[in-house]
């Protein structure tokens, strides 16, 4: 008996130090490990040049992280992207502008789209991690309101960006027309997705988009499903955080934050029977109060669109 109580506690404590070496992990090093996901992409008219679409998602900044502005920041000014599609959530705290103002910097005048996640409207607040495991989350009833106006100043006037929150705009890049369609937050039932067929029939008038991009915070089958209706060549989201906690090398994420199948919470796959190209970020950040990634590095997106064969 002796012999398996010695064995036991081996394994207990062996066991302590495996996560506690995941936690340290987790807290302290791959949530600083900033990765790039390139991909590329045949969506364009053919014989159309090729154009760098950078897709940035979930920052949840916070003014004391500047390891990730200058991360972002350097990474625009060396990827110079032809287009930016921003999936929101960009604040996690009510000074977080500061820090995405010296992020974004580099991006000015290059064309954009972004749409709002809830955390460009409303702090974060606390939540219990294993709640996700039995759903999307839920909201605080009464979280404090973040300065949206001023970030979309930010976005709109001073790097040119369109929005997209339940809306349709044009953008011109390397000669062509590249129409935008997007919703405001699914995952906070802000979508509205009845007025979409009219935004995007009155901005394509009687000449259609050279590219039509559906960009969404959540990827929610329903907003997935109306953007391949209306005739997305592809589809921007974010966020998942791809999981945020995964299991190393695995092919699905645990949990997604919302209905999108759990294989593709992050990365480049298809939607619809006509495999309209999807791609979900797993995101640069993660709330000031779950500070954690494990399995899943913050990322941003390059992906090259080029014509079709």
């Amino acid at each position: 008996m002796a012999g398996v109580r010695r064995t036991l506690s081996t394994i207990a404590t062996a066991g302590a130090l495996g996560a506690g070496g995941a936690v340290v992990w987790g807290v302290g090093i791959e949530r600083h490990l900033f990765t790039v996901r390139r991909h590329e992409v045949h969506v364009l008219p053919e014989g159309s040049p090729s154009i760098t679409v950078m897709h940035l998602s979930d920052a949840h900044m916070a003014p004391w992280q500047q390891r990730k502005q200058r991360w972002i920041a350097e990474l625009a000014e060396t990827t110079q992207p032809d287009l930016v599609i921003n999936t929101g959530d960009n604040l996690g705290h009510a000074r977080g502008l500061a820090g995405i103002r010296r992020a974004f910097a580099p991006l000015r005048g290059v064309p954009g789209f972004f749409v709002h996640g809830s955390n460009d409207v409303f702090e974060p607040s606390a939540r219990n991690p294993l709640r996700y495991f039995t759903g999307p989350s839920r909201h605080a009833k009464a979280a404090p309101k973040l300065d949206t106006a001023a970030m979309d100043s930010f976005f709109a006037e001073d790097l040119g960006w369109s929005e997209l929150d339940n809306a349709a705009a044009a953008v011109r890049v390397a000669g062509m027309r590249i129409d935008g369609v997007g919703v405001d937050d699914a995952h906070r039932d802000w979508d509205d997705l009845d007025v979409l067929p009219g935004a995007l029939a009155a901005l394509q008038g009687r000449r259609s988009a050279d590219l039509t991009l559906g960009v969404t915070h959540a990827p929610y089958r329903r907003v997935l499903d109306r953007f391949v209706d209306l005739g997305a060549d592809m589809v921007f989201g974010g966020h998942t955080h791809g999981g945020q906690v995964r299991i190393p090398f695995a092919s699905r994420a645990l949990v997604a934050n919302c209905d999108i199948p759990l294989d593709q919470a992050r990365g480049l796959s298809s939607w619809g029977a006509d495999r309209v190209p999807l791609n979900v970020s797993a995101g640069l950040g993660h709330s000031i109060y779950a500070p954690v990634r494990f399995g899943c590095r913050p990322e941003a997106s390059v992906l090259v669109l080029r014509a079709r064969a």
